[in-house]
């Protein structure tokens, strides 16, 4: 059984930049695809970057094109968010996931069936 614990989230003002962190424990001999989603009140739940098991292959929401990077430490079974130019409408809670299947390469990672979830970290962009 593989944990995902997420770190991270808090409070900042538009225009600024956040990490969060998706730190795997459990069964980590392998290495998974992982993905964030965010869940924002209102709003439908959105994949926003998904990463492959080795880190060749990402994938990015057109939202955060540009502002969101998803680098991935797996020394550290790490896998981190990396936001910078945040805007209100990124306010959100976000989950990391991941797949046990290694050969997973992000295809259509909005809508993929994930093996595991992280709990949430509340992400506030407000000035």
């Amino acid at each position: 059984q593989l944990q995902l614990v997420v770190s991270g989230g808090g409070l900042v003002q538009p225009g600024g930049s956040l990490i969060l962190s998706c730190a795997a424990s459990g069964f980590t001999s392998v290495y998974y695809a992982i993905g964030w989603f965010r869940h924002a009140p209102g709003k439908e739940r959105e994949g926003v970057s998904c990463i492959s098991s080795t880190g060749g292959m990402t994938n990015y929401a057109d939202s955060v094109k540009g502002r969101f990077t998803i680098p991935r430490d797996n020394a550290k079974n790490t896998v981190y968010l990396q936001m910078s130019s945040l805007k209100p409408e990124d306010t959100a809670i976000y989950y990391c996931v991941a797949d046990r299947n290694p050969y997973y390469y992000c295809s259509g990672y909005q809508s993929y069936t994930w093996d595991y979830w992280g709990q949430g970290t509340q992400v506030t962009v407000s000035s």
